[in-house]
């Protein structure tokens, strides 16, 4: 069982970040805002898809008004993404339900204040997202692009805005390589209670951004850090989600669809385990309660491994038996298995 470290609650929109409350997903729609449709079209596949929170990038002051249109149409809490213009900021939190800004590219404290003032009047959190790419030029002469650079921006930022009476805050640390990313979270998780916003940032295409969120996310789970998180990918939106969620499964830190395990392949194996494990994975996709199955392709692993699993196929020479917690309930010929297989995986998601 993980640990998590407490942290502050807070709320995005609907959608509470921190505390005891589960790990959320977070996505960015890659339109035009101002393309309304587009953007709403974008937003109501990542709701699909499980997304929780929604972020759109606000390049320009029909972006910003473009907000209104979209948070009517949508029911994701939104997120509107600042960099360069505060006035932006200013007008995107009158639809909004959470801002975000780099005070590494905002600008001066005076405009930074402006910002925090309108969060306040509405209640609106704001995230510090920290970019190791993009810190302000004090901490990059002082400690170049590192982890300890990073974390003095964040410092720096929380304390300006905790001097201006806000708290509301979540804070997110993100270089584009796993050492410096989890580096910066360790270094500043003991130093407050805010929520962290995990994240690897221009992590690449769907493989590398896979590893790389796998390697740091997870890890950073593992230990307890993170409340709420985005995987980025150079790709298609649903892939974040559903890269996330898988990480969030296997790290142990939410329960939830099939935990499938198959043997790799090998030359023990006496049935196309690969075809068997593809459909299973297509056939069983919509069921979300959490259950350990297990596909075995050869008698070195296949009875040990199916009577600790939930359901199990454990396949033999043109033959196989079907394990439920672990008692046989079937022995059918190998054209039968997967059929019987998903069965009895249904009867658990009616109980």
């Amino acid at each position: 069982m993980i640990n998590r470290i407490k942290t502050k609650k807070i709320y995005v929109g609907d959608v509470a970040v921190g505390g005891d409350s589960p790990i959320s997903t977070q996505s960015m729609t890659y339109t035009n805002t101002r393309d309304v449709d587009a953007t709403v079209g974008q937003i109501k596949r990542l709701h699909f898809a499980g997304c929780d929170i929604v972020r759109c990038a606000v390049v320009d002051v029909e972006d910003a008004y473009a907000l209104k249109s979209i948070k009517e149409q949508i029911e994701l809490p939104l997120v509107a993404d600042i960099h360069f213009n505060h006035k932006l900021a200013i007008i995107a939190s009158e639809f909004v339900d959470c801002i975000r800004i780099n005070p590494g590219n905002i600008g001066s404290k005076e405009k930074v204040a402006e910002v925090v003032k309108a969060c306040q009047s509405r209640n609106l959190p704001i995230r510090i997202g920290v970019n190791a790419g993009s810190l302000e030029k004090e901490f990059l002469n002082k400690y170049g692009q590192t982890a300890k650079g990073m974390v003095a921006s964040a410092e720096y930022n929380i304390k300006y805005l905790e001097d201006l009476g806000f708290d509301n805050i979540k804070i997110s640390l993100k270089a584009s390589d796993v050492p410096r990313t989890v580096d910066a979270y360790r270094m500043l998780r003991p130093k407050n209670n805010y929520p962290f916003h995990l994240g690897v940032t221009e992590a690449g295409t769907l493989f590398h951004a896979t590893v790389k969120s796998s390697i740091g996310l997870g890890t950073l789970l593992l230990e307890g850090i993170g409340d709420t998180m985005r995987v980025s990918i150079t790709g298609e939106l649903e892939e974040e989600i559903n890269v996330a969620r898988a990480i969030l499964k296997d790290s142990g830190v939410l329960p939830d669809g099939l935990n499938i395990i198959s043997c790799p392949t090998c030359g023990r194996i006496e049935a196309d385990l690969v075809s068997a494990v593809a459909e299973i994975e297509k056939r069983t996709a919509h069921i979300k309660i959490p259950l350990n199955v297990s596909v075995m392709g050869c008698v070195v692993n296949a009875i040990g491994e199916a009577a600790h699993s939930d359901v199990a196929i454990a396949y033999g020479k043109g033959k196989g038996l079907i394990m439920v917690k672990g008692d046989v309930v079937a022995n059918l010929n190998e054209d039968e298995l997967v059929d019987r297989f998903v069965s009895e995986i249904e009867k658990f998601s009616l109980e």
